[in-house]
């Protein structure tokens, strides 16, 4: 399908993309889940935390943060192959290290490192040249480097949140959204016991600076412009306003060089389905190791998954949310656009030449084609013994093997996917 070129200024974006690409990058890089030659436990990006790792011991990981792999060009070209149309970039995780020549905190990739990169900026011109909308995220509350900033589970020490948060975080976010042209999307995260008025003064000074940034739902207290679930977290059901499942390709989301424990593109395209199915968009995250390479894991993951999105992105992109289907149908997920509705077959090879019974679909379908196989999509219409309608979808008994989902786009009448009631 034609590549549709996304603007952060365009109010209707987020939902026409549907996928976006989450890069967890930082000084927790370099460790890839170690310390002094000890496996650490836990999420990787957030190793100083569960190592204790003293303040100036891990300050001195930034004299050898120099990941001249990092290729911000390169990674913005392949995301948009593989199908992402959204990128989102740490600008500032918990450890308090910035990508980008922050003038309120030295503790950053251009003047602390050898590095001297304004990463930052690299990725805002490389999306901007692939076509990606350039959202950032930044770790509103918890800074482990400041000596004010909150961290996790350790609330209770004696610490000035205030002069942090007015130190800090509303000028780093005022660079961030003044230096760099239009932003999609600010990525808050982990609000603590942040108060009502400081989320609404960081929502007041993202909308001042540029009204069509969209803001993330953990800013916190309801200052989100969207729902942004738990991590890894489907909703058991449609939600009709916009919402964000934040996902990962293995154990944590910052590089760790021990975990191999990659999901499966089935898995993740069954995920990007249902998500979209439920009315969200799904952020997808990837950790480069501490040179700026991708993992191999996980390029294998997204380039069988965004060979399907090439063929099938139709089904996915600007898709609407439906009610349930209202029979169980674990083997299908739906989506839909007014007059086409998607039934994306999950792991086809399992379901080779039967026919998927679809009883009590309202709609009249007019034309029915797979987007992913050159076969001919058979569609039977009549009606059940009860006089209820019927769809019968046969599954093609030739099918490519590395086919994850098969994907059949119906036309019909109606505009919308109308259900029989079972009344």
């Amino acid at each position: 399908m034609p590549q549709q070129v996304l603007k952060a200024t365009e109010p209707s974006w987020f939902h026409t993309a549907r996928y976006g690409l989450f890069i967890h990058f930082g000084l927790y890089s370099l460790l890839g889940g170690q310390w002094q030659g000890r496996e650490i436990p836990g999420l990787a990006e957030w190793i100083r935390h569960y190592a204790q790792i003293p303040r100036e011991a891990y300050r001195d990981l930034a004299k050898s943060f120099d990941p001249q792999d990092l290729d911000p060009g390169a990674i913005a070209k392949w995301a948009k192959q593989q199908g992402f149309r959204y990128l989102c970039l740490t600008a500032k995780h918990h450890e308090g290290f910035a990508l980008y020549p922050s003038k309120v905190s030295a503790f950053n990739s251009v003047e602390a490192s050898p590095c001297g990169r304004d990463l930052v900026g690299e990725f805002v011109q490389a999306c901007r040249e692939a076509g990606l909308v350039f959202c950032l995220y930044y770790s509103q509350a918890q800074d482990w480097d400041h000596p004010d900033g909150l961290e996790a589970y350790r609330e209770d020490q004696d610490k000035d949140f205030s002069r942090y948060f007015l130190e800090k975080c509303l000028p780093q976010v005022e660079e961030l959204l003044t230096g760099y042209g239009p932003i999609g999307m600010v990525w808050f995260d982990t609000p603590l016991s942040m108060t009502q008025g400081q989320a609404e003064d960081l929502r007041k000074l993202v909308k001042t600076l540029q009204p069509s940034c969209l803001i993330n739902g953990r800013i916190g207290h309801g200052q989100g412009d969207y729902l942004t679930t738990q991590d890894r977290r489907l909703p058991a059901q449609p939600i009709k306003r916009a919402w964000e499942l934040p996902a990962t390709l293995n154990s944590s989301w910052g590089y760790r060089a021990s975990d191999q424990n990659w999901r499966s593109p089935l898995e993740v395209t069954r995920e990007l389905l249902t998500v979209v199915s439920r009315g969200g968009n799904e952020l997808l995250n990837i950790g480069p190791d501490g040179q700026g390479r991708i993992p191999k894991g996980s390029k294998a993951c997204l380039e069988v998954v965004g060979s399907w999105l090439k063929q099938a992105g139709s089904a996915v992109y600007a898709c609407d949310t439906i009610d349930n289907y209202v029979y169980e149908a674990p083997e299908l997920r739906f989506t839909h656009r007014p007059h086409h509705l998607y039934i994306h077959v999950l792991d086809p090879s399992s379901l080779v030449g039967q026919e998927i019974p679809l009883p009590n679909i309202a709609n009249r379908a007019v034309a029915a084609s797979w987007l992913n196989h050159d076969g001919p999509c058979t569609l039977r219409q009549t009606s059940t013994l009860e006089g209820d309608s019927y769809w019968g979808l046969r599954v093609p008994e030739k099918l490519d093997p590395t086919s994850v989902v098969l994907t059949a786009d119906i036309q019909t009448e109606e505009a919308e996917f109308l259900q029989e009631s079972l009344e």
